[in-house]
């Protein structure tokens, strides 16, 4: 669950100066900022599995692209969300390199792992603002439902793909990746 912590609105500025002497992770939304619960185990399991797989991709195709977790997206004047893991261009950080890991324009690929509390958050709120950003490519893994949602932005709307069990990820992006359902929701297990 995500609470308010602020008072007064922000602005994205303040937002990427913010420090309050914590490790607390937050979200701007609308200007104030929102305290982001510590991801599950699982979840972080998954996420590390899915940067490892694409990272591979990447070095295998020698793209000048660059896989990150948790950086953040700015998705508006006063909102910028923490992806779980994304795929930018290395240009675009090339100049930010000493700064808030926040990209400022929009990324090539955006996954975010469905917890019980981010469900409306990934499938509603984020979906739409990160189609309103144009990021082409959006997946929304849901281990509680043993699924991954592809998101293929076409004409400034998200076009849905379903996949799951052994069904390969169809991915835009990474046309050639061979990764299925049941192998990025086994990732997300210990010892089973």
């Amino acid at each position: 669950m995500t609470s308010t912590t602020t008072q007064h609105l922000l602005t994205f500025e303040e937002y990427l100066a913010y420090k309050d002497d914590t490790d607390n992770r937050y979200e701007l939304v609308d200007g104030r900022l929102e305290l982001m619960n510590p991801p599950t185990f699982r979840h972080i399991l998954i996420a590390k599995f899915i940067e490892g797989q694409l990272d591979g991709e990447i070095r295998r195709l020698g793209l000048p692209w660059l896989c990150f977790r948790e950086a953040g997206i700015r998705t508006g004047w006063r909102k910028s969300r923490l992806a779980d893991v994304c795929v930018v261009a290395a240009e675009q950080v090339t100049d930010m390199l000493d700064e808030s890991a926040v990209c400022q324009t929009p990324p090539l690929l955006t996954v975010e792992i469905i917890s019980p509390e981010s469900i409306k958050r990934d499938y509603r709120y984020k979906r739409s603002e990160y189609a309103a950003l144009e990021i082409p490519e959006y997946w929304i893994v849901d281990p509680l439902e043993g699924k991954v949602t592809v998101l293929l932005l076409e004409e400034g709307l998200y076009e849905e793909s379903v996949f799951t069990g052994k069904q390969c990820i169809a991915s835009r992006t990474f046309p050639e990746l061979t990764l299925s359902v049941e192998q990025v929701l086994a990732a997300g297990k210990v010892g089973e």
